[in-house]
């Protein structure tokens, strides 16, 4: 083997992520270039005003305040492409078997424990539930038509209660109907609900849980999403 071939992979630099990052979101919104152009033009120009406003009015005083008007409409715009660019991921999986698992697996952070993969799936319609542990309690997330959804619920829930009996327990439809929560505030829907455990009790529950799931090696999961080709990249 080379020494070529057993260098670590490089990472894509700083303005390359930018540029993936412009790209995605543009697909989506393609007015997106002219209102980041707005907004640098925008900054500049509150910087020449500031500039002639403020004494001492000189060439160079204009063009440092000019220069500081460019970096807070850069800054602008790049805070703007990071909020449309994580609109965009949703609005691109939005409905696709598979998305409330890149979403619970992404979006929870370290005081929930979740999955992309599902707990429990119908591979001919592809409906799917997801269990979520945290400071909470248990949360079951059904993503598809919720009335087959039904049996798949009750299922899970029957699980839970027999290993944590007590525990209370959040069902929650992913979708745009009465009653449902949309995919984009599935996170901060979550993330809202009382505390219900501790930290100690929270670690039991989830190791009780996992004691008795099911593997799913065999499990038919749904296909349709590759989170890692669909989610939006993120500059560093």
């Amino acid at each position: 083997m080379s020494p070529r071939s057993s260098s670590p992979e490089k990472r894509p630099g700083f303005f390359r992520q930018i540029g993936s990052l412009f790209t995605f979101t543009r697909e989506i919104y393609p007015w997106l270039p002219w209102v980041l152009a707005g907004i640098v033009v925008l900054g500049v120009g509150l910087g020449l005003l500031v500039g002639f406003l403020v004494p001492p009015v000189a060439i160079w005083s204009v063009i440092l305040w000019a220069i500081s008007g460019l970096m807070f409409g850069v800054l602008g715009g790049m805070i703007l492409l990071t909020r449309l660019a994580t609109t965009a991921m949703y609005k691109k999986i939005d409905g696709v078997p598979g998305a409330t698992g890149h979403v619970l697996s992404t979006g929870l952070g370290r005081a929930w424990v979740a999955s992309d993969m599902p707990v429990g799936v119908n591979p001919k319609t592809q409906d799917a539930v997801y269990r979520v542990v945290g400071r909470g309690g248990v949360v079951v997330v059904g993503e598809g038509a919720r009335g087959r959804l039904s049996r798949l619920i009750n299922d899970e829930r029957v699980k839970v209660q027999r290993v944590a009996s007590g525990v209370h327990i959040e069902v929650l439809y992913v979708g745009h109907g009465e009653g449902e929560v949309p995919l984009p505030k599935l996170a901060k829907t979550i993330k809202k609900l009382p505390k219900q455990l501790d930290r100690a009790t929270m670690a039991a529950v989830v190791k009780r849980i996992d004691s008795v799931s099911q593997s799913l090696t065999s499990l038919p999961i749904p296909k349709g999403i590759d989170p890692t080709k669909v989610r939006a990249p993120r500059p560093r």
